[in-house]
């Protein structure tokens, strides 16, 4: 039951990944890398921080059990921040690299310092539940992270093809030096 309750995270990574690689075999019109970083944010972000959004607002008792903490107002204010991760996650399916590297950013402080907090949980006081330790912990270490390093790549990928200069580029400066 324990491993049941701790991969319920693991879905919304597993669904990016599949998604990603089925639409990344199945066309050409989107390079490889843009598509993995609009599954990742969209699914993987998105969908994930929706889900924890409905699941926190609909069910708090089944999510503070779930994580071994008391039912207290700071459940609907976790709600709101997954919220808002929901819509960053959306909006990401047509953001730049840039833009993805700030939404990565700004996921990774919030989901960083819920590990904190959860690692600190376990060894503190002891609180093992399968929302505190296990499967969400990599979940948000993984989303953030992974968003990062796609974007930073994409950003990477996209300097190099507008700096690299084009051979009729190189010819029309090579001609005009020599004028």
């Amino acid at each position: 039951m324990f491993v049941t309750q701790t991969s319920v995270p693991a879905v919304w990574v597993l669904a990016a990944i599949i998604g990603a690689t089925v639409h990344s075999a199945r066309t050409t019109s989107l390079p490889r890398l843009e598509i993995w970083q609009r599954w990742w944010a969209v699914v993987a972000l998105g969908c994930g921080s929706a889900w924890m959004t409905i699941s926190f607002l609909l069910a708090p008792e089944m999510m503070t059990t779930a994580i071994g903490f008391a039912h207290t107002p700071f459940v609907t204010e976790i709600a709101f921040a997954n919220l808002g991760l929901a819509v960053a996650g959306f909006r990401a399916i047509h953001a730049g690299p840039r833009e993805r590297v700030t939404t990565g950013l700004t996921a990774g402080m919030f989901l960083w310092g819920a590990v904190l907090g959860h690692v600190y949980q376990s060894i503190a006081h002891g609180n093992f539940s399968p929302g505190n330790t296990g499967g969400v912990l990599v979940y948000d270490v993984a989303i953030p992270a992974v968003m990062i390093i796609l974007a930073v790549r994409s950003r990477r990928t996209d300097a190099g093809v507008r700096t690299a200069p084009t051979e009729a580029t190189a010819r029309s400066t090579s001609s005009n030096a020599l004028r």
